[in-house]
């Protein structure tokens, strides 16, 4: 992706239920809509993960933000 000219990535590291991914995927495009920079919005988005029923590392430490700029 990144020699495609992708500039950033939010993937996980490992296979997570699809209910945590969508969570995360949701809150980080709100926040990302909401003026927040890329890096705020994926923090704040696994800060809300954190604290759901989806409190274990399992499901909000999987994601990362690969992100060039």
């Amino acid at each position: 992706f990144k020699k495609a000219g992708v500039n950033s990535l939010l993937m996980s590291l490992w296979s997570v239920s699809d209910e945590a991914t969508d969570m995360m995927m949701t809150l980080f495009y709100q926040n990302l809509i909401a003026g927040q920079s890329k890096r705020e919005a994926f923090q704040n988005a696994q800060k809300s993960l954190r604290n759901d029923r989806f409190s274990a590392p399992f499901f909000w430490a999987s994601f990362i933000l690969l992100d060039g700029f």
